[in-house]
Formats: C-alpha cells, structure tokens, sequence
C-alpha cells in the first residue's frame, strides 16, 4: 500500500505548481462553502465583468478607445439592470404568485378527473384506489401550501441581504471592470512565476467557460422572447413569467426542459382544458424545445464546452445538492474547470516498477 501511494503521488504531484494548485483549489472550495453566501456579490460581480469583458474586447476590435469602450458597455449594463430590476422583475414575480394561486383550480380538475374514472374506466380504476389517489393529492397540496407560508416568511429577513446585493454589485462590476489589469497583476503576484499547468488550464476555461456563458446568455434571451412571443400570440395566461421560466430552463440541459413543461401544460389545461387552444400552445412550445435543442444550440455552442450528457446530469445533480440554485447555474462551468484540470494535469507516463 505504502508503494501505492508513493507512486500515486510521484506521478501525480511530482512538481510543485500541482501542490500549489490543489492548495488554492482547496482553500478556494472550503472559502466557497463557508463564506458563499457573504461572497455572493463578489462572485456575481466576477462573473458579469467576466461577461462584459467580452463585449468590451468587440468594441474595442472596432477602433473605439479603451475608455470610451468601458464607458459604452457599463452604461449598456447599468441599463439593462435597472430595466430587469424596476420593470420585468416585478411583472414576473406578481404572476408567479398568481400563478401558485392557480394551484387550487387545477387540484379541483385533476380531483374531479380522477373521480370519473372508475364511472369511464370501471375494469381498470376502482373507487377504492380513486379515493386514496383524491386524499394523497389534497394532501400534497396543504403540504405546498404549508412550504409557500414558510418560505414567504423565511424570505423576509433576507430582503436586506438582496437589497445590498443590488447595491454591491454594480459598484463592483465597475471597480472589476476599471481595474481589471491592475487586479489580475495583483492576484498573479500569488502564483508561481513559472505555471504551465495553470496557464494552460486558464487557456481551456477562458475558451470554453468564456463561449459558454455567453452562448448561453444569447440562447436564454432567444428561447425566452420566442416563448414570451409564441405565449401572447395564443393567449395565454401568465406569458411574461411562462416565458421567464422557459428562458432561464435552458441553463440545466435536458432536465429544465422537462421540468418547465409542467406549469406550461398546467396553466394551458386551467384555462382551457383539452380544447384547440391547449394543443396549439402545447404544440408550440415542444416544437420550440426541438428547434432550441437541434439547431440553436449547435450553432451556438459548437466551440464551447464538450461534456457528455451523464456528465452534466451529474455535475448538475452534485453541485446543485451543494448550493442549490446558484450549483444548479454552475454546475457546467465548474464540471468543465475540472475536466480542463484532468485534460491539463501533469503525470509521468512511465511510473517507478512497485519492485523492492
């Protein structure tokens, strides 16, 4: 065992920029679960400049000067925040709460469904088994109603937390933007001089990281203002947050697809039941899915990050059982940091023989 675990280490850690490395990915986690909710700003702030940046380096290829480039895509930012945060986020949280308010009416249509079974299904469905199914769905649902009181009330002490959030992050968007050189210097003043690893562990994320979250800010504005489009086109209730829903599913492949047809198909089945109207919008929005899943997102993402479908499921499953949403959303970028890690990782191929 103990020649195991020296050749281990002699192949994988047998330079000092790999130990470097695992001890800033270590603090760094450990610094994540600990203080991840302090750091929120920080990291969103990171995170956005990292996205302007890109915008930044378009403008600038167009001859703009550096400042004026600054200048032009903060107050693009500054614009688009306010707009988010003053006009469609209250829009969409008020039918969203309509929306949970809708629970009920589908309970009583799916109760009412369930009783005529046995009358138009009597060899296959008894009343016995109708009556269990009515008590067990009147049951789950004063268990959401119980869940939504507590989460309404939970919800207050953190208003203040969002509400410095908002503040802290434009100014650090700012700050990060202004001073980018100056701080990436700093922080390269912690790293070995000599880092082959790091640098080439960099260049694949800053590819791939760099095309993904920005194909895929692209793919939520596109998927979410055909589905916003296609929701008022047929007269649907609650289209703003429908399509909301329908944009922001994109970020988890496969499984928000399949999770946002739900309150699709429920608030199209209360406010028509099985009509033409509930065909044409269910019809709709699958062939919306389709042309997002085989043809938008090739085009985006044909450079960006190439990661089978187990992989994402389970990045997206680990990560989210961490942080919950906030995982969720990252959960590609930090399965792709670590399969640039392994593609990236120093090791000797011809490991010493385990002989005495």
């Amino acid at each position: 065992m103990k020649k195991l675990l020296n050749d281990f280490f002699d192949r994988y850690f047998h330079d000092e920029e790999s130990i470097i490395l695992v001890i800033l990915l270590s603090a760094g986690l450990i610094i994540l679960l600990l203080f991840g909710g302090i750091l929120a700003p920080l990291v969103a702030a990171i995170i956005i400049s990292y996205l302007m940046q890109g915008l930044v380096n378009l403008v600038l290829r167009q001859g703009m000067s550096a400042k004026l480039a600054f200048a032009s895509v903060y107050i693009l930012f500054v614009g688009i925040f306010t707009m988010l945060l003053f006009f469609v986020l209250p829009q969409v949280w008020n039918q969203l709460r309509r929306m949970v308010d809708e629970v009920p009416n589908l309970v009583n249509q799916g109760q009412e469904a369930l009783r005529n079974l046995p009358e138009n299904y009597p060899d296959v469905f008894s009343e016995q088994w109708v009556q269990q199914a009515v008590n067990s769905l009147s049951g789950e649902v004063r268990g959401f109603g119980q869940t939504i009181l507590e989460f309404s009330l939970a919800s207050l002490p953190s208003l203040f937390a969002w509400f410095i959030f908002l503040i802290l992050v434009p100014i650090l968007v700012f700050f990060m933007m202004k001073d980018k050189d100056e701080l990436v210097l700093w922080f390269g003043n912690f790293l070995p001089r000599n880092k082959p690893l790091m640098n080439a562990i960099w260049q694949e994320m800053d590819e791939q990281i760099a095309n993904y979250i920005r194909g895929k800010v692209v793919e939520i504005i596109i998927v979410g203002s055909a589905a916003y489009l296609i929701f008022i086109i047929v007269g649907i209730n609650y289209a703003l947050a429908l399509s909301v829903l329908v944009g922001v599913s994109v970020i988890v492949p496969y499984i928000g697809a399949i999770t946002v047809t739900i309150p699709v198909v429920a608030i199209a089945y209360i406010q028509w039941g099985f009509t033409g109207e509930f065909y044409s919008v269910t019809l709709a929005y699958l062939i919306l899915q389709i042309i997002d899943g085989n043809v938008l997102v090739p085009i985006i993402f044909s450079e960006a990050v190439n990661l089978h479908p187990v992989a994402i499921i389970a990045a997206v499953l680990f990560f989210g059982g961490i942080w919950g949403m906030a995982g969720v959303f990252f959960a590609i970028p930090l399965a792709t940091l670590i399969k640039a890690i392994i593609n990236a990782w120093p090791s000797k191929v011809q490991s010493k023989p385990l002989t005495d």
